[in-house]
């Protein structure tokens, strides 16, 4: 089964790219398995490429959200990018447009991650 998205790892981050225009209860379970597989391995600061969805519902939401616990509970950072106005929109009605980090594409944020001033894997 072809995943959802493609990760790749970089030095300061793992870059997560969704693909495909949806981010619902079809995606989600298989997302927040990732998140916890990156954990298991150390997770490093987390950036997420929306610039390909449409739609997210409610599931989409709790796997945006699971990534972000997982990353504060690590003193790490979730950024996520290229959102798309129905899902900015939705992320702005659930109030949550105040705790995420939010930017508008993937040079912005990986200097977000120099600007907050997140620690960073040394590789070993």
């Amino acid at each position: 089964m072809k995943l959802p998205f493609t990760i790749e790892q970089a030095d300061k981050y793992t870059l997560i790219r969704l693909q495909g225009d949806k981010l619902d209860s079809l995606v989600a379970p298989t997302l927040k398995a990732q998140y916890i597989i990156l954990n298991a391995d150390g997770i490093r600061n987390i950036i997420i490429d929306f610039s390909e969805i449409r739609y997210c519902d409610s599931s989409g939401l709790s796997a945006i959200l699971v990534a972000n616990r997982l990353c504060k509970n690590s003193n790490r950072l979730l950024v996520l990018f290229g959102l798309q106005e129905p899902v900015k929109k939705l992320i702005s009605i659930s109030q949550l447009d105040s705790i995420l980090n939010i930017t508008s594409d993937l040079s912005t944020a990986i200097d977000r991650l120099v600007v907050e001033d997140v620690p960073f894997d040394s590789g070993n």
